[in-house]
């Protein structure tokens, strides 16, 4: 089940219906038992994988996660209060933690959605905030020192994907641990998983210029393969989000277009279970070439429509 990715880092990819469909979760050896990075969702399938990895004996002394998105925290709550395993988040999670417990998530996504022009979010988006409802047993700050496993990682504050992402790194091995920060052959959704409007694209950005000083010889991504030439990644995923950017910007010159009329003209019509994420890239980067002066905005009748300068 544990694939070894470096000397004392192992792999388990988790599985369940929604979604990415699984994720890779990472064991660090250490003398007290494994750190976990990231969990799955909460589904039975993903429990399921891990109960069969418990019962080979395998002993885990803490989950640390990357983020709060479903598919990394599902089943933090399940460990800690099932398996007796502590949790650690930064408190920058922790903030986005309350937020999704205290705010009907759901219900601002959906009025997103509608007022840039798309159908809402659909019924099998079911509230998820039980997830969120437990307390940590610990917290890092960005920038910070942390122990996963016997060794020590660096916590580097990386928002975009999520507000609350952080990459873990050591430097001694050359391994960092980068969540959905960077995939191998995809590039991760960058959206409003919150449902509230920001230049989340420029974070991801600066995010990404930020890792690229990195010496990594191997980056394990919470999805896919591992990617071995950290630097020349980051340049392609930032060369793709360009040329994204510039084929929105030309489906907005000399007319008024809402986010999800862009959307449509640049993936097709998709059924609505599927259309959020596309909707999402294409309303991000349509809020930051607004921040960037290459286009304006109006309102009409409570939809925002969108047309170049």
């Amino acid at each position: 089940m544990l694939e070894e990715m470096t000397k004392g880092i192992y792999k388990l990819v988790v599985q369940f219906p929604s979604g990415m469909q699984e994720v890779n979760c990472y064991l660090i050896e250490g003398e007290r038992g494994y750190t976990v990075i990231d969990t799955g969702t909460y589904s039975e399938e993903a429990k399921a994988g891990w109960e069969e990895l418990l019962k080979s004996g395998v002993a885990i002394e803490k989950v640390v996660l990357t983020h709060t998105h479903q598919d990394h925290i599902g089943l933090a709550r399940w460990f800690q209060q099932e398996k007796g395993v502590p949790v650690y988040t930064s408190t920058i999670s922790y903030g986005e933690m309350k937020k999704r417990r205290e705010t009907n998530v759901r219900r601002n996504i959906d009025r997103l959605v509608k007022r840039h022009g798309g159908p809402g979010v659909p019924e099998e988006m079911a509230d998820d905030s039980f997830i969120y409802d437990f307390e940590p047993d610990g917290f890092f700050e960005k920038n910070d020192q942390i122990q996963l496993g016997d060794d020590i990682y660096e916590t580097i504050w990386t928002p975009g994907h999520a507000w609350d992402h952080v990459c873990f790194y050591n430097e001694e091995k050359q391994v960092m641990i980068i969540g959905d920060h960077l995939l191998n052959h995809i590039s991760p959704v960058i959206g409003l998983w919150l449902g509230e409007e920001s230049d989340v694209l420029r974070e991801y950005y600066d995010s990404l210029e930020g890792i690229k000083p990195y010496r990594a010889r191997v980056a394990l991504p919470g999805h896919g393969e591992a990617i071995d030439h950290l630097a020349e990644r980051v340049d392609e995923v930032r060369n793709r989000h360009d040329q994204r950017l510039q084929e929105v910007l030309d489906r907005v010159q000399n007319q008024w277009s809402t986010a999800h009329d862009v959307c449509q003209a640049m993936y097709g019509t998709l059924h609505i279970i599927l259309f959020l994420s596309p909707f999402m890239a294409t309303l991000t980067r349509l809020i930051h070439l607004e921040g960037n002066g290459k286009v304006e905005r109006k309102t009409i009748d409570g939809k925002v429509l969108f047309r170049a300068y």
